[in-house]
């Protein structure tokens, strides 16, 4: 059988374009439908869920702060810049205890006169350093712990002052009370002891760099000077 194309090949590429615009209009129709679907669920979310969502967070938030708004304080116990803020004031004010064992390793005296020590207990708010102890060979001991304390000084940079080097008695008012006799742990007979004296701010300060803790570079510091009460010695005073 044979079949002649009586259309012509204008009529042929019209056919083809009109074909050609109604998918494309279809699709484009439902694109838009798509899109309006998408467009609708967006705003209801949006408008909708979100709304009711940020009301109840706004309305959670406001009862929060309420309740936390009555702390006492809340701004130091829980803002972080606040304590990043306070780290500096609390290392100028923090105290170098450490120091302490350089100052008993300076003044407790050497045998014969060993003293040994039961408590140790310091004060930074009167800068008062209190020691409780035992002494076996009695007061000898005891005045020389004294007189060693006395004589004792204390050398460090002073970070404030250019680091200049600075030197300082340790200790002042220096007082023995308590003074009992005892038995030790062995049944030995020693004289029990408190010995409290005030030191420097700058002793335990932080600012105090390179802290040294000796005994004195002046005075008499023979044994028989330690072991000597100095109330037996006076001024003569002057002649009339």
């Amino acid at each position: 059988m044979i079949e002649i194309n009586l259309l012509p090949d204008v009529k042929l590429e019209l056919l083809k374009a009109q074909k050609v615009r109604s998918m494309v209009v279809i699709v484009s129709v439902v694109i838009g439908i798509v899109a309006a679907v998408v467009l609708v669920l967006l705003s209801v979310y949006v408008f909708g869920v979100q709304l009711v969502r940020n009301q109840l967070s706004d309305s959670t938030i406001t009862s929060e702060y309420k309740t936390i708004s009555k702390t006492t304080d809340l701004s130091k116990m829980l803002t972080i810049q606040n304590q990043l803020s306070e780290l500096s004031q609390q290392y100028d004010s923090k105290t170098v205890t450490s120091r302490l064992f350089a100052v008993l390793s300076s003044t407790l005296p050497s045998s014969p006169n060993n003293i040994s020590l039961s408590d140790i207990s310091i004060d930074t708010t009167s800068d008062t350093i209190t020691l409780q102890g035992q002494a076996p060979t009695g007061y000898i001991a005891v005045e020389t712990f004294k007189k060693t304390i006395g004589m004792a000084v204390f050398t460090y940079k002073d970070s404030s002052n250019d680091g200049n080097a600075v030197t300082k008695n340790l200790a002042s008012n220096i007082v023995i009370t308590n003074t009992s006799y005892g038995e030790d742990a062995s049944g030995n007979k020693v004289l029990r002891f408190t010995v409290s004296f005030n030191y420097d701010s700058s002793l335990f300060a932080p600012t105090s760099a390179g802290a040294i803790i000796r005994n004195g570079t002046t005075g008499n510091v023979t044994d028989s000077y330690l072991e000597l009460p100095t109330s037996i010695f006076k001024s003569s005073g002057s002649n009339q």
